[in-house]
């Protein structure tokens, strides 16, 4: 006895294979003539960042200056103004003038010693982010002309077909 259920299933495969069968009927391969070959190039620009560095000389200074100089000739000046003057009135102008003096005279004393050889140098490495642009040109492809049964078709190609191409033939009926 002839099972329906195998006998559907495999009338159903046989169509289903037969299917591609009938959707390229009518379709053939031909050669066509190539009239024109163009390389295509496409110009891109292109961004590369890269890190520019350079080596310094940096001054490094002890920080600021000291306030023992000043100081220092303030009480000199103000013990030396001391001893000098005669009188009791004279002793006090004579301490606050060598006072003062004496502390302009180490505030110089203090510039000229910061100005000359306290100053260290070392190299320090800087760098920054620096962007390049460059063009460069990239191979896209060949523009193909190709002329087959009387009109003129393009089509962009991986490769160079030479002086034919194979092209695709579909008939269909018409009306």
């Amino acid at each position: 006895m002839l099972n329906l259920k195998h006998t559907a299933f495999g009338g159903i495969a046989a169509s289903l294979l037969l299917l591609p069968a009938y959707g390229l009927a009518g379709t053939e391969y031909d050669w066509a003539t190539v009239t024109d070959v163009t390389p295509v190039y496409e110009t891109v620009t292109l961004v590369e960042p890269y890190e520019e560095c350079r080596n310094e000389r940096v001054a490094y200074g002890n920080g600021r200056g000291s306030a023992t100089p000043p100081i220092l000739g303030a009480i000199i000046g103000g013990a030396l103004g001391n001893a000098v003057g005669h009188k009791k009135r004279n002793k006090q102008v004579g301490v606050v003038v060598g006072a003062l003096l004496g502390g302009s005279i180490g505030a110089d004393i203090a510039r000229r010693n910061h100005a000359h050889g306290r100053v260290s140098y070392h190299t320090q490495r800087r760098c920054h982010m620096v962007e390049q642009t460059r063009r460069e040109e990239r191979f896209r492809g060949y523009d193909v002309t190709y002329e087959y049964g009387g009109t003129t078709y393009r089509t962009r190609m991986q490769r160079n077909p030479g002086d034919t191409v194979r092209v695709r033939v579909r008939i269909t009926p018409v009306g």
